[in-house]
C-alpha cells in the first residue's frame, strides 16, 4: 500500500477527537501500571507476517502474499476467508491492515498499544477480541503471559500477537487437518484460538498448584523466606485470575449472539466446552488465591507462635539467670560481713576495743559467725537461696 493512501486514512484516526494530545501522552493503559514495561521495538514488516493465506471450502489456497492483495483474492463464496497472522507488527502495517479490512480506529488504537484487559467488542461486522495467554515456566517456577488481539469479519481473521504465547502456528495446523471445521469460517478459528488459550492455562494451574504444594511444606518447616515466595506466588495468581476471569464474560457474549448471527449448531457446541473449561479454570484460580490467602494467614500464626516461643525461651532464660545473681549476691553479702568484721579487727591498732580482752578473738568470730547467720536467714526467707 502506498504511503500516500496511508497518510489519508491516519487523519481519520484523529477526526473524533483524537488529537496530536494522544501521541504526546502515554496511553491510559500504561500510566495506570507503575509496572508496565516500553512497548517492545517492532519488528521489519516481512518478519511480522507469521503466516498469510486464503482458505477456499476449508482448505488452504496458494496466493499472493501481499496483504491487500491477499484479502481481495477471496472468493466472495460462503466460508471463503483470508487468515493472517502479525506478529508485534509496526504501527504502519496495522494502519494498512485497517484501511484495507476496514476496521475501527479504537480498535486498531488497542492492538497498537497492547497492555489491554481481555474483553469482546463488535465494530459493525468485524468482532475484535482481546485474550491473554499463560504458560508456565519450569525452569523458574513462574507464569509468564501474552496477548493476542482477533480481527473477525465475515471474510477475514486477522490476529495479532503480543508476546510467545499461544503458538498459533499450532492452531493453523490443527484447523487445516479438518477442513470440516474451517470450512465454517472465521468463527471457527477463533473457537481454535480460545480453545488454544484455555487449553494452555491447564499446564499453568498444575504448576501453581504444585508451588502452592511447596509452599505448604515451607510453612510448616518453618522456612523463613516462605513469605516473600507467598506474596510473588499470589501476584502470578492475580494476575493469571484477571486474565482467565474475563474470559466467561467473553464466551457468554458470544453465546448470546448465537442465534442473531446464525453460528453452527456443531461450532456452538465447541464453544459451549471451551466456557466448561475456561470455567473450571477461573474456578481452580480463585481457589487459588483463597488457599494464599489463608496460607498467609497459617504463615503469620505460626511465626507469631515461633515468636511468643523464643520469647517464652528469653523469658525463662532471664529468670534463671536472676535466680543465679541472687544466689551470687547472697552468698557474696554473707561472706562480706565477716570480711568486714576481721578487716577492722586485723588493721592492728593498740587502741581498740577488747583487743587487750581475752575473749576479744572469740567474740569476734562468733560476731562474724552471728552476722552471716542472720543474713542466711534473711535470704532464706526471700527465696534467694
Amino acid at each position: 500500500m502506498s504511503q500516500r493512501r496511508m497518510r489519508a486514512w491516519l487523519p481519520s484516526l484523529r477526526a473524533n477527537g483524537h488529537s496530536a494530545r494522544r501521541a504526546a501522552s502515554p496511553a491510559p493503559e500504561y500510566s495506570m501500571d507503575p509496572r508496565a514495561a516500553e512497548p517492545a521495538s517492532s519488528p521489519p514488516v516481512e518478519e511480522s507476517v507469521i503466516d498469510a493465506a486464503v482458505y477456499v471450502d476449508g482448505r488452504r489456497r496458494s496466493g499472493p502474499t501481499d496483504l491487500t492483495e491477499l484479502h481481495r483474492s477471496v472468493p466472495r463464496t460462503p466460508g471463503a476467508m483470508a487468515w493472517i497472522g502479525l506478529f508485534q507488527p509496526a504501527e504502519a502495517q496495522l494502519v494498512a491492515a485497517a484501511e484495507e479490512f476496514g476496521l475501527h480506529e479504537l480498535a486498531v488504537e488497542d492492538a497498537i498499544v497492547a497492555h489491554q484487559r481481555p474483553k469482546l467488542e463488535r465494530y459493525g461486522d468485524t468482532l475484535f477480541v482481546v485474550l491473554r495467554a499463560a504458560r508456565y515456566v519450569d525452569a523458574v517456577e513462574e507464569v509468564q503471559f501474552g496477548e493476542l488481539h482477533l480481527f473477525v469479519g465475515h471474510d477475514f481473521v486477522l490476529t495479532v500477537r503480543h508476546g510467545r504465547a499461544p503458538d498459533l502456528g499450532e492452531v493453523r495446523r490443527r484447523l487445516e487437518a479438518d477442513p470440516d471445521l474451517l470450512r465454517l469460517g472465521p468463527e471457527a478459528v477463533l473457537y481454535a484460538v480460545l480453545d488454544a488459550v484455555v487449553d494452555g492455562y491447564a499446564p499453568v494451574v498444575a504448576g501453581l498448584q504444585n508451588d502452592i504444594d511447596e509452599i505448604e511444606t515451607q510453612v510448616f518447616n518453618g522456612d523463613p523466606q516462605v513469605s516473600r515466595r507467598i506474596y510473588e506466588l499470589s501476584r502470578e495468581v492475580i494476575e493469571f485470575q484477571r486474565a482467565a476471569r474475563p474470559l466467561l464474560g467473553i464466551l457468554r457474549g458470544l453465546a448470546a449472539g448465537f442465534d442473531k448471527y446464525g453460528t453452527d449448531e456443531e461450532l456452538q457446541r465447541y464453544l459451549r466446552d471451551v466456557a466448561d473449561h475456561a470455567t473450571i479454570v477461573a474456578e481452580r484460580v480463585d481457589g487459588f488465591r483463597q488457599m494464599l490467602q489463608d496460607i498467609l494467614a497459617v504463615n503469620a500464626t505460626l511465626v507469631s507462635q515461633a515468636q511468643n516461643e523464643e520469647m517464652k525461651h528469653l523469658t525463662e532464660a532471664s529468670y534463671t539467670q536472676s535466680e543465679e545473681v541472687k544466689k551470687i549476691s547472697s552468698w557474696a553479702a554473707i561472706l562480706f560481713a565477716p570480711t568486714v568484721v576481721g578487716g577492722i579487727y586485723g588493721m592492728n591498732f593498740d587502741v581498740m576495743p577488747e583487743t587487750h580482752w581475752a575473749y576479744g578473738y572469740p567474740m569476734a568470730v562468733g560476731l562474724m559467725f552471728l552476722v552471716s547467720l542472720v543474713l542466711f536467714v534473711i535470704f532464706k526467707r526471700r527465696d534467694w537461696l
